[in-house]
This record gives C-alpha cells, sequence and structure tokens, in this order.
C-alpha cells in the first residue's frame, strides 16, 4: 500500500485536512511573529554597540546637554530609551547647576517606569510561541483521535474482515496530524525559550546601565564620594562584552 504523503493527503477526510490547516496557519504565524522579534532585538543591540561608547564620552567630558541629545537619537536602543527617561527628569536642573537626592529618586523611578514598558514591549508576542508551542501537539492529537475513531468505525462497519490491513491507512492518516502537530510544536518552544533568554540579558543591560547612571549623580551630588566610575566601567564592560551580550 502506498502511505506518502500525497496518498495520506488524498485519503485524509475533511476534519483531518483541517487540522493540518489549522497547524500550517499556527507555523507560519508563529515564523512570522519569531522573524519581527528577532529583527527588533537585532536592531536594539546594534544600536546599543554604537550608543555607549558615545555615551561614555559625554559623560566623561560633562557633557549632559550632548548626553540627552545623544540618548534621544537611538530610538530603537533599549538602553538609550531608559536612559532618556531619567535625563529627561533632570534635564530642566542642570541649568540650575543643582540635582537633589529628591530629584535623583525622581530620575531612578523614571528608569524604573520606561524598565516595565520596554519589558512589557520585549515580551510582546512571546505569548504567541508559548501557546503555539503548548497547544500545537494537542491539536494534532484531535485529529489522531477522530482519525483512530473512524478507522475502526469504517472497520467494524466491514465487518471486521481484512484486519490490520483494512485499517492501516486510517491509522497512519490519524498519525500524520500528530507528526504535524510536534513539527509546529518544537520549533515554537525553542524559539519561546530563546526569546525569553535574550530578553533576559537585555533586562540586565537595562538594569545596569540604569543603576549605573543613578550612581554617577549620586556621586554627583555628594562630592565627598569623588567622581563616578560609571564612564570607564561601563565602556569597558561594552567594548569587552560584558555589558552588551551579543546571543
Amino acid at each position: 500500500m502506498n502511505l506518502s504523503m500525497i496518498s495520506l493527503w488524498s485519503s485524509m477526510g475533511g476534519f483531518a485536512r483541517g487540522i493540518v490547516f489549522v497547524m500550517a496557519i499556527m507555523s507560519i504565524w508563529s515564523l512570522a511573529v519569531s522573524f519581527g522579534k528577532w529583527w527588533r532585538l537585532f536592531r536594539a543591540q546594534r544600536e546599543t554597540r554604537k550608543f555607549a561608547p558615545e555615551f561614555s564620552r559625554f559623560l566623561q567630558e560633562e557633557q549632559m546637554d550632548g548626553a540627552i541629545a545623544l540618548s534621544a537619537k537611538y530610538k530603537k536602543s533599549h538602553v538609550a530609551r531608559v536612559l532618556t527617561g531619567a535625563l529627561e527628569e533632570i534635564k530642566p536642573l542642570l541649568t540650575d547647576g543643582q540635582i537633589t537626592v529628591s530629584d535623583i529618586n525622581s530620575a531612578e523611578r523614571a528608569i524604573e517606569r520606561q524598565m516595565l514598558i520596554l519589558v512589557a514591549e520585549l515580551k510582546r508576542g512571546t505569548g504567541i510561541l508559548a501557546t503555539v508551542g503548548a497547544t500545537a501537539p494537542f491539536v494534532g492529537l484531535l485529529g489522531t483521535t477522530m482519525g483512530i475513531v473512524n478507522a475502526f468505525t469504517g472497520m467494524a462497519a466491514g465487518g471486521g474482515s481484512g484486519g490490520l490491513a483494512a485499517v492501516s491507512a486510517g491509522i497512519a492518516e490519524a498519525l500524520i496530524t500528530t507528526a504535524f502537530g510536534l513539527m509546529v510544536a518544537i520549533p515554537a518552544v525553542w524559539l519561546y525559550n530563546y526569546f525569553q533568554t535574550k530578553i533576559d540579558f537585555l533586562t540586565v543591560e537595562m538594569t545596569y546601565t540604569g543603576k549605573e547612571l543613578i550612581d554617577y549623580l549620586i556621586k554627583g551630588v555628594g562630592h565627598e564620594f569623588g567622581r563616578s566610575t560609571f564612564t570607564k566601567d561601563f565602556q569597558a564592560k561594552v567594548t569587552s562584552g560584558s555589558g552588551h551580550i551579543d546571543k
């Protein structure tokens, strides 16, 4: 008996074909979401690699206006967007030359708010991958269950004649939907875990740079603490790869 994919598709009933069609949509949807998310993260990391050394240079030269303008320029960089919130918070105070501890607390809260927004944006779409990865095997199993029921129903209608040969095509048709379900679910789970790990690394980057900026401002207020090591430390970590993690 010929059990090629073409013959299986030809022998499939309407329900099994509908299951395969649904899983094809799920697969295309998850791949499209994955490509869009990968492209966005790639652009964010690429801009951050350009932004970090320039931002450090502005801080070294104590050109806060230039640092603010630079962070506003790199709109795709997750690090730049986080720092923009804090810098915009203290920008009106730069003309007076006085930044209090209360102002720094406001800047820190601005960083936290911006991070919450960015993390939510970065996670957008991962729920689709998780849903596809979790439900695709069950959708395929639904097709398998109904296919086996139809196969044995047909065997019973024929009086049980023919034995296994009479139902082999029906069982093969039923099992193929489970195979399709696994083919859709496995890449979706892999991609979901990949993006979750990637987002965790980006969150670490945003947290690190935000805390370092706040530390820089605190040391600027309390002169007894000396100059901040933010510029040297951040630039060294970015150029060495420990502050910016490529995956």
